[in-house]
């Protein structure tokens, strides 16, 4: 399994696991969290973006 299939199985499962919770994952929630893991963005810029919705 590579990288992007093994990324996909895990965001599916977390999306699963919060929508169980009434919480939804957005698909600008997923581009954050792969720009992150192939560290284009570090976790400070992550948090940054949240804040501002720029993310």
């Amino acid at each position: 399994m590579n990288f992007e299939e093994k990324f996909n199985l895990d965001v599916e499962n977390l999306k699963n696991d919060l929508a169980i919770e009434n919480m939804f994952v957005t698909d600008e929630d997923v581009n954050m969290l792969k720009k992150y893991s192939s560290n284009e963005i570090n976790m400070d810029q992550a948090i940054k973006g949240i804040i501002k919705g720029e993310l």
